[in-house]
């Protein structure tokens, strides 16, 4: 299925493609993926669980989750499939630490993975299924960055418009529903959950990482509803007020479902080698690089000139980024990251506690940092996420880096044993080492698995 047929609307495409799929359809190299972003998002998981914004939802839904079939994470308790996609999607996200995707837009399609486990756990499936619905998860959320020109968080909206999109057709696939009931899932879901830009512009708050669980939340809501005969827009994409007429100029709509199962955008995607917004990897390596490899001191350094894209220079070096006062302002701050690689010649989730981000010796290296919109980088994206870097001593030395994409990206991606080790370093601190054994098995040989449940109810604390 190559094209939307005459008067049809878009979504009745997307979701007569996604109620078809089947796990014998999906090639080796995307079920192989599928393993690998399960690995990885359980890992930020059980890093997320210990966090702070996380503890206050686990709190809220103390009072009004309801009981149900699907496991939250960390505490193993059992409640409704709508609440455990948003608490479970809020773990993998929470720490900025999960996989990302940019093209026109950028985007975390994993979040979108919670959303797949709550529907296999309600209809007692198993990893086969739950590799479906990753799959078809990061197809669509992957196309949806690349169809608009320029992209919506160009127009200032967040990208957690378009799960919104994505979510009700995997939570859709999973509940078996027909294809008529995922298209108004879609509509359901999609209609009321466009997301302002605001939660990643300027000073952050918790909200930077919420909007998307919710957006994954509203796409399992979408499903019940219309499981049970609900309705929603078919055209809420290409019709009146839809997403292009709403958002526009240009978007290319093929690209949602043009060669929908000749290839899958998943083996595509790029993983996180930092906790950080995607567009400061790239700067985090160069100067990690030349910081070790030269043995440069915090002292030694004068000035870490950045060339980057207009967007990195507007949204991770804004004067509210050069004073970082919270986790979510840090991790998006280009200054901050820098400024802690040059101190702590790392960057993981060490560097975004309370007491490293008001560091005395971090905060003076930040107003060293220089970052400016290149033209000619700009040319490049999204083909290439290019940096120059200039790292200047104060005996006047200087060093020069460029590097076209991250450790992390598809054409350098991190290997099996490097999944492995994020994996452990995040989840010690939750389970035992035989538990992490446990599931780093069970996520390995998950076509075997014949019931998510047991996958899930091995990630309680211990």
């Amino acid at each position: 299925m190559t094209a939307t047929t005459a008067n049809e609307k878009i979504t009745a495409t997307m979701a007569r493609w996604a109620a078809s799929v089947k796990f014998e359809d999906i090639s080796p190299d995307a079920l192989r993926e599928a393993k690998r972003y399960l690995l990885d998002s359980i890992g930020c998981a059980l890093g997320g669980y210990l966090q702070h914004d996380v503890k206050i939802a686990l709190e809220v839904f103390d009072e009004i989750g309801a009981k149900g079939p699907a496991t939250i994470i960390g505490s193993g308790r059992k409640l409704d499939v709508v609440s455990a996609a948003l608490l479970n999607a809020l773990m993998v996200r929470v720490m900025d630490y999960n996989d990302i995707y940019w093209k026109q837009d950028p985007s975390h399609p994993s979040d979108i993975i919670p959303a797949a486990i709550a529907a296999c756990e309600r209809e007692g499936t198993g990893g086969r299924e739950l590799m479906v619905g990753i799959c078809i998860g990061h197809e669509f959320e992957q196309r949806l960055c690349e169809a608009a020109f320029p992209g919506i968080r160009e127009r200032g909206w967040h990208h957690a418009t378009l799960t919104a999109f994505v979510s009700p057709i995997v939570a859709g696939r999973l509940l078996h529903l027909s294809w008529e009931k995922i298209q108004h899932a879609i509509g359901i879901a999609a209609s009321h959950h466009a997301t302002l830009g605001a939660v990643t512009a300027g000073k952050l708050t918790m909200m930077k990482n919420t909007v998307d669980p919710m957006a994954t939340q509203a796409g399992v809501f979408a499903a019940l509803l219309a499981e049970k005969g609900y309705t929603g827009p078919e055209h809420v994409i290409d019709g009146k007020e839809g997403l292009v007429h709403c958002f526009g100029p240009e978007w290319k709509l093929n690209i949602l479902t043009d060669g929908l199962g000749q290839s899958w955008r998943i083996t595509t995607c790029g993983m996180k080698a930092f906790p950080t917004e995607a567009l400061t990897h790239a700067p985090i390596s160069a100067v990690l690089d030349i910081v070790r490899s030269n043995d440069l001191k915090p002292a030694d350094v004068a000035e870490v000139h950045i060339r980057s894209l207009r967007k990195a220079a507007d949204i991770l070096a804004d004067p509210s980024k050069y004073d970082p006062r919270s986790k979510e302002t840090a991790d998006h701050s280009l200054p901050y990251v820098i400024a802690a690689a040059i101190v702590d010649r790392n960057v993981t989730p060490a560097q975004f506690t309370n007491a490293k981000i008001t560091d005395p010796v971090i905060r003076e290296q930040l107003h060293k940092v220089k970052v400016v919109a290149d033209p000619e980088v700009e040319k490049l994206f999204p083909a290439l996420q290019r940096v120059i870097v200039r790292v200047t001593t104060t005996d006047g030395r200087t060093f020069d880096k460029q590097l076209d994409y991250p450790k992390g990206d598809p054409r350098n991606p991190l290997s099996d044993a490097e999944i492995e080790a994020k994996f452990d370093a995040l989840a010690e601190p939750v389970l035992t080492k035989a538990g992490r054994a446990a599931v780093k098995d069970a996520v390995w040989n998950l076509e075997k698995l014949a019931s998510v449940t047991e996958l899930m109810e091995i990630l309680k604390a211990s």
